[in-house]
Parts: C-alpha cells; structure tokens; sequence
C-alpha cells in the first residue's frame, strides 16, 4: 500500500476538527494559513471565529479600514501579516472580481503569499495538484527519508519539496496535504516524535535507524538582541499623549506611548528625557514606574519601563506622529505589543 493511500486512511479517521475545515471556501482556507504562520493552532482558533463573524467573507475584509483590521488581529503578533492580507485581498477585489483566482502564478502574484499559503489553497480549495510544504511538513520528511541537512537551507528544501512532489497524489491532494501537516502536529512531534501510533512507521528511515529525535538538523537561530526602552505616560484628564510608528518596520503604524531606546551603560533618566524632548517636543519630568514588563519579538527582545511623567509649560507643539487621545477610544486604535498592557492598566 502506498504511503498517500495510508496517509488519506489515517487522516479520514484522525483528521482534527478545525473551523477552517468546514468548507472548501477559498478565503477561509486563506485567512486560516495566514493566521497560522508562526501561530500555534489552538490560538488561532477564537481569532479566526471572531474574525470570519465581522469579515465573513471577501468583499467584507476588502472594504475595511485598516486599523479596524489590526484590531481583529491584535494578540495574533507579526502584524505585516494582516496588512499584506488586506493588500491581497483588495488586488483579488480589483483585479479578479472578488473571486480568488485558480492558477499557481495569479495566486502566488498576490500580496503576502508565498509558496506554502498557494499551495494550501489551490490544494484544499480548488483540488489542484500542488504541494503545501510548512515547518510540519519539512519534519515528516526528513525523518521518513533521513534527510541530514540544514532543513531551513534552500538546498534542503528543495529537496524535500521534491520527495513530497513524488508521493502527491492526483486524487485528494489537499486532503494529503492536510494529512501531513496533522501528522506533524499530533504524531510526528519535535524532540520525541509519537512514532508507536504512527501510521508511516513502516515506511520510516529514520525510525528503522533509530534516529528520530536526531532529525530534522535546524541550525540554531540568532538569540533576539535585548533592548532597553523607557515609555512616558503623559496624561491630561482623560486623554494620554500617544505616537503612531512609522508604517514600516516594526510594530507598523500601530500606537504607543512614546519611548525613548535606551543606549547600554548610560545614565537611563537622562537619556530619557533629552530622547523625548527631541522625539516629541515635549520637555518632561518623570514620576513614579507604572509598568514594566520584557517583550520578546523574533529578533529582539524589549526591557520596557513606563514612567508617568508631565510635561512642562515651557513644551514645543506636538510632532506630527503624536496626538492626544481619550481614553475611551483605545478600543478604536491598534496598540503595540506591551503598550496594549500598559494601556490595560490605567
């Protein structure tokens, strides 16, 4: 028996019971593999539900503001992820009517998807004969052919892509896709894979050599740079001096209370209030530490302090990218990372 015949069996009786499972509506499959991107699935899932009940469908998301769409994402992290959701999803609007279109070329032209993200919808949705390689995936290979090298190496996964390109079947290709991601992430574990309840055990090289939890070999990832950062909490009744990011980078266009990155070794108040004066216009004096907490991004990993502080009468007009903002319209606005706890806690 054929290791796709297996895998179907397996995952007609296995498969696990996701809400992006229910139909093969090409937008749902779509919003579902973004929001899974470096997301674990049990957390996807209330995103996902409330999101597909305020923007059901395309022409929904597509006519939505985009703060209001950072909001829906918000706790979800990685926020370039919606925005090129978004992007995608009005090109769809414009250039296709509505209709997402069929091709490997028209879906991976489009904003925000790559070879995976097309993959699963030309796949699950259109049934066409395309492979839908994630982290799972590269995992469930290198163990069932021994594959020794670097498995986030260009190399490496053009060879798995291959591996799997020859067992994908013709009938049910995003059911077989599907399939391997589930054995991914219920059987084929990292660190100790489940390989007794394992339906490709038989089928397994890296099992028969008994080195299963020595693969995959990923080289390991640069440790995120630590940051040290002072936020200045500013507030005149019920309004609060907050700054709008730059719409690139990090934290895009999202809000915050205005911080000052804070040099290594350096006197921390000093620095502090000459950044924000130059920052903001606004000369301040701190008072007590209303917040702390560590954020960790993929590359960097942040030490921010909150300090209430005044701001002087002797203070410049404000810089374009700061505005007071009252209180009870932060549900309306996108904050960034910790200062979404900050802002929790006034």
């Amino acid at each position: 028996m054929g290791l796709a015949t297996v895998l179907l069996s397996w995952y007609a009786s296995c498969k696990r019971d996701l809400p992006w499972r229910k139909d093969k509506d090409p937008y749902r499959i779509w919003v579902s593999e973004v929001m899974l991107q470096q997301t674990r699935v049990e957390a996807v899932k209330p995103y996902f539900e409330k999101w597909m009940v305020r923007f059901p469908n395309l022409a929904s998301l597509a006519a939505a503001e985009e703060e209001e769409v950072i909001q829906y994402w918000q706790g979800l992290g990685y926020y370039s992820r919606a925005r090129n959701l978004l992007r995608g999803v009005r090109e769809v609007h414009a250039s296709y009517g509505g209709q997402i279109p069929d091709t490997k070329e028209q879906v991976a032209g489009l904003t925000g998807i790559g070879d995976y993200t097309s993959g699963a919808i030309l796949s699950i949705a259109y049934n066409k004969r395309e492979p839908a390689i994630d982290g799972n995936v590269l995992r469930v290979f290198s163990r069932l052919y021994c594959v020794e090298g670097d498995i986030s190496s260009p190399l490496v996964k053009r060879q798995i892509r291959q591996l799997v390109d020859n067992e994908l079947p013709v009938n049910h290709p995003g059911d077989f896709n599907q399939a391997l991601m589930d054995l991914g992430a219920t059987i084929c574990i990292p660190k100790v894979p489940r390989c007794e309840v394992c339906p490709l055990q038989k089928d397994c090289c890296a099992k028969e050599k008994g080195v299963q939890q020595q693969l995959p070999f990923k080289k390991k990832k640069t440790p995120p740079v630590p940051v040290r950062l002072m936020a200045g909490v500013i507030q005149d009744g019920e309004e609060f001096l907050l700054r709008k990011r730059l719409d690139k980078g990090l934290l895009a266009g999202m809000w915050e209370f205005p911080a000052v990155e804070i040099p290594t070794g350096e006197d921390e108040m000093e620095i502090f209030q000459r950044g924000f004066l130059c920052d903001t216009g606004q000369e301040v004096e701190v008072q007590d530490l209303l917040f702390q907490c560590i954020h960790i991004f993929s590359h960097r990993r942040w030490n921010i302090s909150f300090y209430r502080c005044s701001n002087t009468p002797s203070s410049r007009p404000l810089a374009s990218d700061l505005r007071w903002v009252n209180r009870h319209e932060w549900d309306k606005i996108s904050f960034a990372g910790p200062h979404r706890k900050m802002a929790s806690c006034l």
